[in-house]
């Protein structure tokens, strides 16, 4: 997206989608509306990934959850948070400070962009645990179909090649 969009640009809307399913904040993908807090939603995808050990991607493929805001949301609303978190990683890491990553990355993931921190006050959460964390509401979702093959352009749904070959569905504007 850095490509398209000026150096000192915030905020504003495009004509296109670009950026990798998936980690596309819910107002871009769905209204080609981007701001800060779009970053602040892929960052909080990428935390889950770490914390995890999963590719968001991954859970498409698997039947397991619809992705991985919505696994880590059903094991935060059921008080598993620990849950998420990779098995290899179980014995070497405070449990406080997953659970700590875990509501900053819900957090990062809320529909209303407004409702996600800054950078700024994420790097603060990060390095200081006196400061206190919100409860997380729970996160935007994607409408996907019962394969999970799908894509979005603009809130229209369109199919996804099953063999990963490139499907181009030309429309007019």
């Amino acid at each position: 997206m850095a490509k398209i969009f000026g150096v000192d640009q915030t905020h504003g809307t495009t004509n296109k989608v670009v950026g990798t399913y998936g980690y596309m904040s819910p107002e871009y993908a769905m209204h080609g509306k981007f701001s800060v807090k779009s970053d602040v939603y892929s960052f909080g995808v990428m935390v889950l990934e770490i914390i995890s050990g999963e590719r968001n991607s991954s859970f498409y493929e698997s039947g397991t959850a619809e992705d991985l805001p919505s696994h880590a949301w059903k094991h935060w609303r059921d008080g598993t948070p620990l849950e998420v978190l990779d098995p290899i990683l179980k014995d070497s890491c405070s449990r406080n400070e997953v659970i700590r990553c875990i509501q900053m990355s819900l957090l990062c993931l809320q529909e209303d962009p407004a409702s996600r921190p800054s950078m700024a006050t994420l790097a603060l959460m990060l390095n200081s645990c006196s400061v206190t964390l919100p409860v997380p509401e729970k996160p935007a979702f994607f409408p996907r179909s019962r394969t999970g093959q799908q894509n979005l352009e603009f809130g229209k749904l369109i199919a996804v090649s099953v063999n990963e070959v490139s499907i181009t569905d030309i429309e007019p504007r």
